[in-house]
């Protein structure tokens, strides 16, 4: 686990927050910062995927309430650090296809194997058992640099959403990943979606980014 220094030096860029508050481009940054969150646009229908791996585990789909004395402390933002870290060195990349042999199955693993969904849907698992509230763990579609489809799980906290990727160790805020964000779950019901980009009406399928590809791991 890295220090909760390590962690806020990868986050925190001198300037950052005032001029994520002015609109303007801070370096390093790879875009105009407009928001600190993910913009939301309306609801949408969420992945048929995701449907279908509620109605198989419903409990990982009701709304979770924060651990009692929860607070959004440096220790808590070391958690999510470590959990993505752990996370993404103990499952093994493995498709849909070579696993399940259908396109796109959502399900917190089991075996030690999956693909980006089901890495993102382990952290989320792993979280509100440590008192995170489900409302704070979004679960989110992207486009990758290629325009393929890509899950990661979004953290909301008082820094911003802080995104959790099986593709990288390393927490960025949703702004600085190379995405097209999506649709992710509403913060205030988590069967419910919302859309993140009204000029994209088609899900990004089959959603199969396997493993930790920007790290030069597969």
């Amino acid at each position: 686990m890295r220090s909760v220094h390590a962690v806020f030096a990868a986050l925190i860029v001198p300037g950052l927050w005032s001029a994520a508050n002015a609109g303007e481009i801070t370096p390093g940054v790879h875009r105009v910062v407009r928001n600190m969150f993910m913009m939301e646009y309306g609801p949408v229908d969420p992945p048929p995927a995701f449907d279908r791996f509620c109605a198989g585990s419903p409990e990982e789909c009701r709304p979770h309430a924060q651990a009692k004395g929860f607070m959004e402390t440096a220790k808590r933002l070391e958690q999510l650090d470590e959990v993505n870290r752990k996370v993404n060195r103990e499952i093994l990349p493995e498709t849909d296809i070579e696993h399940y042999g259908v396109e796109d199955y959502w399900t917190i693993p089991k075996d030690g194997k999956g693909d980006c969904e089901d890495y993102a849907l382990l952290k989320r698992h792993m979280l509100i058992a440590m008192g995170w509230p489900s409302g704070a763990l979004l679960m989110t579609v992207v486009r990758i640099e290629n325009g393929e489809g890509h899950a990661v799980l979004a953290a909301r906290t008082n820094f911003g959403d802080l995104i959790l990727d099986n593709r990288s160790d390393e927490l960025k805020l949703w702004y600085q990943t190379p995405y097209s964000f999506k649709m992710a779950q509403s913060p205030n019901n988590p069967i419910v979606w919302r859309d993140l980009d009204p000029s994209d009406d088609v899900l990004p399928a089959p959603i199969a980014v396997p493993g930790l590809i920007m790290n030069g791991l597969h």
